[in-house]
C-alpha cells in the first residue's frame, strides 16, 4: 500500500491511497445529497454540496490527526514511523518495528483514539462558542438544526464522527487501536508478546465475524439496533469486517515470522551450490553454456576469488542478440559497488529488508574479504516463511485463517 504523496507532516511521510476517493465521494454526496439538505431546507444546492466538500476534507484531516499522534508517541518511544498511509478504511501508521515494551505500545495505542475524543469534544465546544445550541431540541428537531450556520453544521457533525472513531477504535480487538491496548496489558502480564498479539488477533476475527454477521443480517433485511437495516449499509459493514479479520490474522503471522526471521540467519537459508562465472567469459558462452544448463538466473562475477559483479537474465536481455558473441560479461553485469550484500552472520529479517528496499530478488553472500558464499534469495526466504508458519498453525499457535 504505497498510494501517492501528498505531504510531509513533522518528517513523516503522508500518503494517500486511490481506495480514499472511493470513501471521499460516499461522505461527500451521502452529506450534499441527502444530510444538509435535510437539515437545511432553505440551503442552496451549492452550499449543501460545499460545505459536504469542506466537512469531508475536514474528515480525513481528523483521521491524519489520529494517526499523527499514533506517530509521534511511538517516536517519542524509539520507534521510527516514517510514513502514514490513508485508505478506504481510514489510515495506518507503519511501524518499521514493533514497540520495545509494553508501556510504549500501549501509549501509542491510545493516543490515536484520545486524539480522535479531543477532536470530537472541541468541535461541540465549538458549537457552544459560536453561539449555537449544542442540544436539539426534541419539539421542534428540525428548527433547531436549520438554525445552525454553515460552520457550526460542520462542527455538529465533525463532533459525533469523532467520538464515534474514537469509541469503535477502542474495541478489544486487534488491529484496532483497543486491540492493541488489549495486547499491550496482556504484554505487561505475561511477559509473552506473541502470546499477547495471539489472543487480542483472537478476539479481533471475533469482533470481525460479528460485524460480517450483522452486516449480513442487514442485507436480508433486519433492523438491528443502533445499526438498522439497508443492503448497501450492510455489504459496508461485512466489507469492513472482512478487511478487519484479515489484518487480524496478519498481524499474527507477521509477528510471528518477524520473531523467527530475527533469530535465523543467512547462513541457515542462503543457496551454496552456487555457480559463478568469469567477468571474460562471452555473453554468447554465459547462455549457451551456462543460463540454459540449469536453475540459476544470477551468477556472482567473481575475478581473483573476490565479487566484481552479477550478472542475471535481464542484464542478458539488455545486450543485442548480433553483440552477444563480442560483449563479455564484465561489460553486461551490474558491478559490485552497485550491489547491496549480505553476509552469512547477518539475520535473515535484514536480508529481506535489503531485498524489499532495492526491489531485486537475490543477494550474493560474501565474507570480509569480499569472497563469494553463494547467494540468498527471496523464493528460499518465502518458502521458508511459509513452512514455518504452516508448522505454527498446525500445533495450535496461530489464529484460524
Amino acid at each position: 500500500m504505497r498510494g501517492l504523496r501528498v505531504a510531509r507532516v513533522a518528517g513523516i511521510e503522508v500518503r494517500v491511497d486511490a481506495s480514499l476517493l472511493i470513501v471521499f465521494a460516499l461522505i461527500t454526496a451521502g452529506l450534499g445529497g441527502r444530510l444538509f439538505p435535510t437539515w437545511h431546507p432553505d440551503w442552496s444546492p451549492t452550499l449543501a454540496w460545499g460545505t459536504a466538500l469542506v466537512a469531508a476534507v475536514l474528515f480525513f484531516v481528523s483521521v491524519l490527526l489520529h494517526e499523527l499522534a499514533h506517530a509521534v508517541v511511538g517516536r517519542l518511544h524509539g520507534i521510527p514511523i516514517r510514513t502514514i498511509t490513508l485508505f478506504i478504511f481510514g489510515g495506518m501508521a507503519h511501524l518499521e518495528k514493533q514497540p520495545a515494551g509494553w508501556r510504549a505500545e500501549l501509549l501509542m495505542a491510545l493516543a490515536g483514539p484520545a486524539a480522535s475524543l479531543a477532536i470530537g469534544l472541541t468541535m461541540l465546544t465549538l458549537v457552544a462558542l459560536l453561539g449555537q445550541p449544542m442540544e436539539v431540541d426534541p419539539a421542534s428537531p428540525a428548527a433547531s438544526l436549520a438554525a445552525l450556520g454553515p460552520l457550526a453544521t460542520l462542527a455538529v457533525w465533525l463532533g459525533p464522527i469523532n467520538i464515534v472513531l474514537a469509541v469503535f477504535n477502542l474495541v478489544p480487538g486487534f488491529p484496532l487501536d483497543g486491540g492493541r491496548v488489549l495486547r499491550a496489558l496482556v504484554w505487561g502480564l505475561t511477559g509473552d508478546l506473541l502470546r499477547a498479539t495471539r489472543i487480542a488477533s483472537t478476539m479481533g476475527q471475533a469482533f470481525a465475524w460479528l460485524l460480517m454477521a450483522s452486516g449480513v443480517a442487514m442485507m436480508l433485511g433486519l433492523r438491528l439496533p443502533l445499526l438498522g437495516t439497508g443492503g448497501l449499509n450492510g455489504l459496508w459493514l461485512a466489507f469492513i469486517g472482512w478487511f478487519l479479520n484479515n489484518a487480524a490474522v496478519l498481524g499474527y503471522r507477521q509477528l510471528l515470522v518477524e520473531q523467527t526471521l530475527g533469530r535465523l540467519t543467512v547462513r541457515e537459508v542462503m543457496d551454496t551450490s552456487v555457480r559463478s562465472v568469469d567477468p571474460g567469459l562471452s555473453v554468447e558462452a554465459l547462455v549457451e553454456s551456462v543460463l540454459l544448463h540449469g536453475p540459476q538466473r544470477g551468477f556472482p562475477v567473481v575475478r581473483d576469488d573476490r565479487l566484481v559483479g552479477i550478472v542475471c537474465l535481464e542484464d542478458v536481455r539488455r545486450v543485442p542478440r548480433d553483440q552477444w558473441s563480442l560483449t563479455p560479461v564484465a561489460s553486461a553485469m551490474t558491478r559490485a559497488e552497485a550491489l547491496v550484500t549480505a553476509t552469512p552472520q547477518m539475520s535473515v529479517a535484514e536480508a529481506l529488508e535489503r531485498l524489499s528496499t532495492r526491489g531485486v530478488d537475490q543477494l550474493p553472500v560474501v565474507d570480509r574479504e569480499g569472497r563469494v558464499l553463494g547467494l540468498v534469495r527471496r523464493e528460499n526466504i518465502l518458502t521458508w516463511i511459509m513452512l514455518h508458519a504452516d508448522a505454527e498453525s498446525s500445533r495450535g499457535h496461530a489464529p484460524a485463517r
